[in-house]
C-alpha cells in the first residue's frame, strides 16, 4: 500500500515537473519571432563577440578558439542559469506553495531540468562552430551525457541551497549574482589555462566547473576520454554538493510558508 503510494506520489510530482518546464518553455519564448533559435543564436553571438575581442585584441592564441569559446560558454551558462533560476523559484511560486499543498522540492528541480533543455538545443550551436572549424566528432562525445549527469547534479544542489535561502534572507540573490560574475573570470572560459599564475594553479583545481569545462573539450575538441580518476573526481564532487543542498533544503522548507 504504502509502495503504491509512493508511486504514485512520483507520477504525480513528475507530471508537474514536465508541466512546468513545458509551461516555462512556452513564456520564454512566447512573442519572440526568433523564438527557440535563441537558444542557437545567443552561444553564437557571444562567441563571436569572444573571439573577436579575445583574439583581436588581446590576442590569445588558441588552436580553434571559437570551439574553445563555445564549449566553456555553453557549459557555464547551464550552471548559471539554473543556479539563478532556482535561486528565486520558491520565491516566485509562493502564491501556489500557500494555496495548495505540493512537494516544493518540484521548484528549483524543475528550472534545472528547464535549463538543461536549452542546454541540449545550444548544442545545434556546438556542432555550428565544430563544423565550421572542421572538427569531426569524435567517439568520445559518447561520455557527454555523463558530463551532463555530473553538471545536473552540481547545479541541482546548489540550485536547492540558494533557492531556500533566499526565501530567508534576500540579500542571497544579490550576492549570488555577483560572485557568479567572479566565478565567471575565475573560470577559462575565454582564455587560455596557460596564462593562469603558477601561484593559482592549485587553487584551480578546487573550482568544479574548470573541471567540467576541461571535460568538455576534452570529449569534443580534443577527442579525449577523461579517465577514471577524473570521471570520480567530477562525480562524487557533483554528488557531494547534491546531498548538502538536498538537506539544507529539507531543513528549512516548512519554515518556507511563513516567509514567502
Amino acid at each position: 500500500m504504502r509502495e503504491s503510494l509512493s508511486r504514485a506520489n512520483m507520477k504525480r510530482n513528475w507530471f508537474t515537473i514536465t508541466s512546468l518546464v513545458s509551461r516555462d518553455f512556452k513564456l520564454k519564448y512566447r512573442r519572440s519571432v526568433l523564438g527557440v533559435l535563441w537558444s542557437v543564436l545567443n552561444p553564437l553571438l557571444m562567441m563571436c563577440v569572444m573571439v573577436f575581442v579575445f583574439s583581436s585584441i588581446f590576442r590569445f592564441s588558441v588552436e580553434n578558439y571559437p570551439l574553445y569559446v563555445v564549449l566553456g560558454n555553453v557549459l557555464f551558462s547551464f550552471m548559471s542559469d539554473s543556479t539563478n533560476t532556482a535561486m528565486y523559484s520558491i520565491i516566485d511560486s509562493s502564491s501556489l506553495i500557500k494555496k495548495i499543498r505540493i512537494e516544493k522540492l518540484i521548484f528549483p528541480l524543475e528550472k534545472v531540468l528547464f535549463q538543461l533543455v536549452n542546454f541540449c538545443i545550444s548544442l545545434i550551436a556546438v556542432a555550428i562552430v565544430m563544423a565550421f572549424e572542421h572538427v569531426a566528432p569524435h567517439a568520445s562525445l559518447l561520455a557527454l551525457p555523463l558530463l551532463l549527469l555530473y553538471v545536473l547534479l552540481f547545479s541541482a544542489g546548489i540550485g536547492m541551497a540558494l533557492s531556500a535561502m533566499a526565501v530567508f534572507f534576500r540579500d542571497v540573490c544579490h550576492l549570488w549574482s555577483v560572485f557568479v560574475t567572479a566565478w565567471t573570470y575565475a573560470t577559462p572560459l575565454f582564455y587560455p589555462v596557460e596564462i593562469i599564475p603558477e601561484w593559482a594553479a592549485p587553487i584551480m583545481q578546487w573550482n568544479p566547473m574548470y573541471h567540467y569545462v576541461t571535460y568538455f573539450r576534452d570529449i569534443a575538441l580534443h577527442g579525449y576520454m577523461p579517465g577514471l580518476q577524473e570521471n570520480l573526481l567530477c562525480f562524487f564532487g557533483a554528488l557531494a554538493v547534491f546531498m548538502v543542498g538536498f538537506a539544507i533544503f529539507r531543513k528549512t522548507e516548512k519554515k518556507f510558508i511563513l516567509y514567502v
